[in-house]
């Protein structure tokens, strides 16, 4: 049955994979799922973490190709990376270009150093701050 009702409810609902507003004007995605939060719409914690571990991996992926050198990082290190990409995309951090030489250097202080005096250190201070000790470190934040 959950076969043939997922053919009819993808035929009779569509399917969208963003948002968009349904014909109520709500916000809904994928085959009608309704997000919006006016009618009590969103999506569980178990959605959010599978959306999320799903992020992470095409993070690494894309990360994987544009820096192969990076997979013999640590996972602390690869997890600052990761974090910087998640946040403002792979070409975002491929823009670090300098800070990305001193890393595959190997030279941690001068790439934490080179972190905090970005402009991104400037638009999301914290976050800098506890990346740039984990680069500096090799410790979780």
């Amino acid at each position: 049955m959950i076969d043939e009702l997922t053919v009819q409810l993808r035929r009779d609902e569509d399917e969208v994979l963003h948002e968009y507003k349904d014909s109520l004007g709500y916000s809904t995605i994928g085959v009608g799922r309704l997000i919006d939060k006016r009618k009590g719409g969103g999506i569980t914690r178990e959605e959010s973490a599978y959306l999320l571990r799903n992020d992470i991996e095409k993070v690494r992926r894309q990360l994987q190709e544009r820096a192969p050198w990076t997979a013999a990082l640590s996972e602390p290190r690869l997890g600052v990376l990761l974090n910087m990409a998640f946040q403002m995309g792979i070409d975002g951090l491929m823009a670090f270009e300098n800070t990305l030489v001193m890393i595959e250097q190997r030279e941690w202080e001068k790439a934490a150093k080179a972190m905090l005096q970005s402009k991104w250190a400037g638009q999301t201070p914290e976050r800098a701050r506890r990346l740039a000790e984990q680069m500096r470190t090799d410790a979780w934040q």
